[in-house]
């Protein structure tokens, strides 16, 4: 397995490539559409505003090799605001232009008493498809780790792998689609279950 992380500029990028290390994986950081030869699974993280990174990702000349790897349906894993990205657009940033990937927008939550936003720390998750590759050797209702103000709300329910609940608040925590899985919370931090997770990407 070779796997390229996106580094256009938009995350820490570190703690992600850690991950991947320590499960003994072959990754590397790219910054180029020319370092994806030789590539098995593609990786887009992403912190920050959306619009910001919507532009970096353009700006590193990636945004259609990205659509073009996805479209070929080699394994993708996208990260928080990667995760965003591959959405229409975002209320964070209504000018700028998401992938497209997916039909629908990023919503912020909305104020409730007592909720603090951004949502951040552990929080658990609910497969919608709990036979997906993507949940195996997992418990029924894993903990992964967040931190975000703003959330994809997917058109096609289809596609959503996992649902969270904050506050009185249950938005999509992750998406799939053949080989490509997105999630909103950060695996790279999440244990064992994080790791558990990118193990079965590599599977894929």
């Amino acid at each position: 397995m070779n796997v390229g992380i996106i580094d256009y500029g938009a995350g820490n990028l570190q703690s992600v490539l850690n991950a991947f290390h320590a499960l003994d994986a072959d990754a590397k950081l790219i910054t180029s559409p020319s370092e994806l030869d030789g590539l098995t699974h593609l990786v887009l993280p992403g912190q920050g505003e959306f619009g910001d990174c919507s532009r970096k990702l353009e700006a590193s000349g990636m945004t259609t090799p990205v659509k073009d790897w996805i479209a070929a349906d080699k394994p993708f894993l996208g990260i928080c605001v990667g995760y965003q990205l591959l959405f229409e657009g975002s209320e964070e940033s209504p000018s700028a232009q998401g992938l497209g990937i997916f039909k629908g927008q990023n919503t912020k939550f909305l104020a409730e008493d007592g909720l603090k936003i951004p949502h951040m720390g552990w929080n658990g998750v609910t497969p919608t498809q709990p036979d997906h590759p993507m949940w195996q050797g997992m418990s029924k209702e894993p903990y992964f780790y967040y931190v975000h103000s703003f959330f994809p709300k997917a058109e096609d329910p289809t596609v959503v792998a996992c649902t969270t609940t904050y506050g009185g608040q249950t938005f999509h925590g992750a998406v799939t689609r053949n080989n490509l899985i997105a999630t909103q919370f950060h695996p790279e931090k999440s244990q064992h279950a994080g790791l558990q997770l990118l193990k079965n990407f590599l599977a894929l």
